[in-house]
């Protein structure tokens, strides 16, 4: 046995490590990675825990607060006996490395719920195994309510407080990234391990219970699988729309969605869209997941993007000017993911060079976000700038009418809706009454070519442009 095998580093596990390194460059940028992720160094692997140091406490606990559950998703997606990731402080000397207890992220997916019994097979194990591994910084308390979100917490809270009654079945929440879908999931399980210790919960990503039901298929094992899931009493699945198109996977999670309501059991799922816009999901599975209450989480407004910065200080019990705040509640208004990371960004720079933080600070160390957020540009803005320009009806950007004094200037904002915004084909094409991609790409390239000889059209939209980047 090798000196890095004794380290419990295997050389299957340095490979794993490096995939992992390699990914997280790619998701956070180069920038990002040398600043905060470039340090870590992998110390062993044992069983289903994972520990790496590194040098500083500081870059610890950063890492930890923003990092840690990527890195651990990241290791599972690669081997999934892994669970947690542990870090603490490198230290100068061959003893134990700190007096303080490393912390754990844990998996907070579906191993959370199950541990392995002497045949193999899983079995459940009580909350406490639930809540080892839901994120700790999601509860009720920490999450701010606004407008936005008001409905979604209150059904959340509801679903959470209710002891032998299932209120509504499904609880379906849903909205863009970063607006709270999954904080509110985590703060259910919290609260129903809290108020009802008996109860057998499970939470997992829709993604994750695609790959154990494909395990148990391999195996051969889809009734030691259909037992798990069918014998909870509250099922959590984040992100199903993951599941569009997999169509033996929507199957199963048909069967385990109806088998679970006929036991008067509850179940909680979270989507990027409402249902009824899932596509590649078939109609009854639509169906079965709008039976309970539907609720919507919108974009943040002004007061609560301010509400969640001022919240996010109070808790960190730090200071700093209240304009600064304000600011920041203006600029950043795309999600709550990004507010955070944005106010996480600034105070780390000020811990790092020791100097206070000041707006002119602030601008500074965040000017590739600010201008990213300046440019950020919806298609219903492009919509009703463009209706305006060539006098016609908004409504007729989603009517069927191919009257050329209304398909013109409909093919004008699909063209400005692919050169402004990040938004795919598909997603552009349901923007304007459910089209097909096909459509927008040949509305795209027909704009190209007339741009070519109309001079007058050029300048349209040119002048849409600016008016709308303006």
């Amino acid at each position: 046995m090798g000196h890095d095998e004794a380290q419990g580093i295997s050389a299957a596990n340095q490979d794993i490590w490096s995939k992992v390194r390699g990914k997280l460059r790619a998701e956070y940028g180069e920038t990002t990675f040398n600043s905060w992720l470039k340090n870590i160094e992998l110390e062993k692997v044992t069983n289903s825990h994972v520990n790496m140091t590194l040098p500083t406490r500081f870059l610890r606990d950063w890492v930890i607060n923003n990092y840690a559950l990527r890195i651990r998703q990241l290791w599972s997606s690669e081997d999934e006996k892994i669970q947690s990731i542990d870090i603490h402080v490198k230290t100068s000397t061959k003893q134990a490395p700190s007096r303080r207890k490393p912390a754990t992220i844990g998996l907070g997916e579906a191993k959370s719920s199950f541990t392995a019994n002497a045949n193999g097979h899983d079995r459940p194990e009580q909350n406490s195994a639930l809540t080892a591994q839901l994120d700790p910084r999601f509860t009720f308390d920490n999450f701010v309510v606004g407008k936005s979100n008001e409905l979604a917490h209150a059904a959340a809270r509801r679903v959470s407080d209710a002891k032998d009654t299932v209120p509504f079945n499904p609880l379906y929440l849903y909205g863009g990234v970063g607006l709270g879908k999954t904080h509110l999931m985590h703060a259910i399980g919290h609260a129903i391990a809290a108020n009802s210790p008996e109860k057998k919960v499970m939470y997992l990503s829709a993604e994750k219970f695609m790959y154990r039901f494909i395990r148990a298929l391999r195996f051969k094992d889809t009734m030691t699988f259909k037992d798990q899931f069918r014998s909870v009493d509250v099922l959590m699945i984040d992100d199903v729309q993951f599941i569009a198109g997999k169509d033996s996977t929507q199957e199963e999670f048909f069967h385990t969605f109806n088998a679970l309501v006929d036991q008067n059991h509850q179940i909680i799922i979270s989507g990027d869209r409402s249902p009824t816009d899932l596509e590649g999901m078939e109609e009854r599975m639509r169906s079965r997941l709008g039976w309970g209450l539907v609720a919507d989480i919108h974009p943040t407004d002004y007061e609560l993007r301010l509400g969640i910065l001022q919240s996010k200080v109070e808790n960190a019990k730090i200071s700093i000017e209240p304009r600064i705040l304000e600011f920041l509640a203006h600029r950043i208004t795309s999600n709550v993911r990004e507010l955070e990371g944005a106010l996480n960004r600034v105070l780390a720079y000020s811990d790092l060079v020791g100097r206070t933080v000041t707006l002119e600070s602030t601008q500074e160390v965040l000017r590739d976000l600010l201008r990213a957020n300046d440019r950020r540009i919806t298609i219903e803005e492009i919509q009703k700038r463009v209706a305006e320009h060539f006098n016609i009806r908004m409504s007729e950007m989603h009517s069927a009418r191919r009257a050329r004094a209304v398909a013109r200037p409909r093919q004008v904002a699909m063209y400005l809706a692919k050169q402004l915004t990040s938004r795919s084909l598909p997603e552009i094409g349901r923007k304007f009454g459910g089209r097909d991609h096909t459509t927008v790409m040949h509305a795209v390239r027909k704009i190209d070519e007339l741009c070519e000889g109309d001079q007058s059209l050029s300048e349209d939209i040119e002048l849409l442009k600016r008016m709308l980047e303006g």
